[in-house]
């Protein structure tokens, strides 16, 4: 088993903080060593040396571990010796460690770090993962959407009185000086591609089976890198699927996944990555870059939020799975997605969410009534959802939404005109990206309700075909289903089961529709046009735009092939033409992250490399079709929006 001989270890004690700590002079060391090894002067030890982490150790002295590294060399046909070696050093390189000193020195740095923010965390869901630390391990499952994000969490896991947590970050951040700094503090540093270093993932699975058998806590990023729109991303397996091998072998505690949800009111660095959605290349990450990181955080942008959800038993959900041959073979991506569904849960809807929101939906700058107008029906949305608000704002609190709007003009988000009658705000030039990342924060609640309006249109308008014999009618269930597949890899959607039940909900918050069977299409029409709140335009338009543009060059290419790199850039020409034209909404379509999104879709769909070339331009053209018409109806939606101010 991975780790189970050690686990009577005196060093395999409750927390890593009690272990051996490193002094000057191991460290010293190690540095020495390290520098002897690159020309080759000295080979790496496979056996443990002063300066080793305790999990180093450990592995380096098991049995267990060195037979099956002898395995490893015999698959890959290779010198067992060579193979330990090479371990050993992949293995110095990701461990961590918690050195006293250095960890009360990475706090005070990260809080000086973190000072453009007061954090906000829920006291009474401290309380409960305090219980499940006394009793088990703590894996933080967070959502990634500022490289903050890898100091705040384990800074308030510490200051909230919980066990100390090593948290997974990337090699991409192992630069000097930070990077050895931050290995004493229980940062693990692993590298993204491994695909083709079997010994580097073997040693990685080893070293995590460790970690749960010392019954040490971790945090890591689900999605594997940060969100470039706001919004989640899909999984990543790698570290879930390890702590799984561990949970499987190792006798002990259960191992809790804890979904966190960290989201900033603005972030300084959002405007760097909506840059690269236009096309520029993104730019390493160094001393000069962390300077530049430090500087900006000296301007206040309001407060972080750090928010738990339900956490899942590993352990119990896997047997449980098992027990279900249906499901057996895909436990992972199950729980994944699991683990995600429940960090939207717990993700609050922040003041910035919604004013960005107001202010992307509309086509012109709007006066504080206008923006409330908006906010307001939305709010009593979010409320008879039963989905929370940052720091408990009234987000129909008009003191509320204009503090929130001054936030938006001084980091410049947003402009304002004041020399009229009354002041009017609307989205800066080249700011609408930046805005649309704080919208999608909170878009994960408004999907399925944007969904549900958008199929009741649709089957409003089937139901007038199919009247004159057009067309056979359809439900609003079917017409949800497919813009579900349509939307499919841009949102995070139950599955089908549990999505028809919350399209259901959502349809009779709207009126007495049966999802299930056709309907009447004045009776929708006028549904629609009475609705409290609609929310289709402003959450599917931008996307759908995007989405359009790249099918329509698709169309265009008819059954010839494409280079991705020149087609993307076309389709940016393209986007700023339409933007010019009106022909779609607003900037945040043009974006290089919605067109790649888009181009997926299209390849799943065998529409990049298509093998049947006479019916490729045929089907390009009817996917381009399909998107035109769900465009059409979110923009029709849109206009009976405008209708109801």
């Amino acid at each position: 088993m991975w780790a189970k001989e050690n686990a009577n270890d005196e060093n395999g004690a409750r927390r890593v903080t009690g272990g051996r700590l490193a002094t000057a002079r191991e460290f010293g060391r190690v540095g020495v060593r390290k520098m002897l090894q690159r020309p080759g002067i000295i080979e790496e030890s496979v056996t443990p040396v002063p300066g080793d982490p305790v999990a180093v150790a450990q592995l380096l002295g098991a049995s267990w571990y060195d037979e099956r590294l002898a395995a490893l060399a015999d698959e890959l046909g290779r010198d067992a010796g060579d193979v330990r070696a090479e371990a050993a050093g992949y293995l110095r390189e990701m461990a961590a460690s918690l050195d006293e000193r250095a960890v009360q020195g990475w706090r005070g740095f990260s809080r000086w770090l973190m000072r453009a923010y007061d954090v906000l965390v829920d006291e009474d869901q401290i309380a409960q993962l305090r219980k499940l630390d006394r009793k088990a391990t703590l894996a933080f499952a967070f959502s990634h959407r500022s490289y903050l994000d890898g100091m705040l969490l384990p800074e308030e896991i510490q200051d909230n009185r919980l066990s100390a947590a090593f948290t997974f970050g990337g090699a991409n951040l192992n630069f000097f000086p930070m990077g050895a700094f931050a290995k004493r503090t229980g940062t693990i540093f692993i590298r993204r591609q491994t695909k083709d270093i079997p010994v580097y993932r073997f040693v990685l699975r080893a070293y995590i089976a460790q970690l749960v058998q010392n019954h040490t806590n971790v945090t890591w990023s689900i999605e594997g890198g940060r969100t470039r729109t706001g919004k989640l991303r899909p999984p990543v397996f790698g570290i879930l699927r390890y702590l799984t091998d561990a949970v499987d072998e190792i006798d002990g505690p259960e191992v809790y996944l804890v979904p966190t949800s960290i989201v900033y009111d603005q972030l300084h660095e959002v405007e760097a990555m909506t840059t690269e959605a236009y096309g520029a290349v993104k730019r390493p990450e160094d001393l000069r870059f962390l300077v530049g990181l430090a500087r900006q955080q000296g301007k206040r942008l309001g407060r972080a939020y750090l928010d738990f959800g339900e956490p899942l038993p590993l352990r119990k959900r896997l047997e449980e799975m098992r027990g279900d041959e249906a499901g057996t073979g895909t436990e992972i991506e199950r729980i994944a997605l699991d683990v995600e569904h429940r960090i939207n849960r717990a993700t609050p809807v922040t003041p910035t969410a919604v004013v960005s929101l107001s202010l992307l939906g509309a086509d012109r700058s709007l006066s504080i009534s206008e923006v409330l107008a908006t906010v307001r029906p939305l709010a009593s949305y979010i409320t008879a959802r039963n989905w929370s608000v940052a720091g408990a704002a009234d987000l129909t609190n008009r003191s509320t939404i204009r503090w929130t709007l001054h936030q938006l003009v001084a980091s410049g988000v947003v402009s304002v005109y004041d020399a009229g009658t009354e002041a009017v705000w609307g989205i800066g030039e080249d700011q609408h990206l930046v805005a649309a990342f704080y919208r999608n924060t909170a878009i994960h609640i408004l999907v399925d309700r944007a969904i549900a309006e958008t199929a009741l249109l649709a089957a409003a308008e089937n139901a007038e075909n199919s009247a004159d014999g057009m067309v056979s009618p359809v439900t609003v269930r079917d017409e949800a289903l497919s813009l579900r597949e349509l939307l499919k890899f841009e949102f995070l959607f139950s599955g089908r089961a549990q999505f028809e039940k919350e399209l259901a909900d959502e349809v009779r918050l709207i009126g007495a529709v049966d999802t299930s069977h056709a309907a009447a299409a004045a009776d929708v029409r006028g549904l629609l046009a009475a609705a409290d709140v609609l929310l289709a335009h402003l959450v599917l338009r931008p996307f759908l735009d995007a989405y359009h543009i790249v099918a329509d060059r698709l169309a265009a290419l008819g059954d010839e092939s494409l280079d991705e790199n020149a087609f993307l850039a076309e389709c940016l020409e393209l986007g700023k033409q339409w933007e010019l034209q009106r022909r779609i909404a607003s900037a945040e379509s043009r974006s290089m992250e919605l067109f790649k999104t888009a181009l997926r879709l299209a390849r799943h769909r065998e529409l990049v490399d298509g093998s049947d070339s006479e019916q490729l331009a045929k089907r390009r053209q009817e996917f381009a079709d399909e998107i035109a018409t769900a465009t059409r109806r979110v923009n029709a939606i849109a206009e009976l929006a405008r209708a109801q101010v």
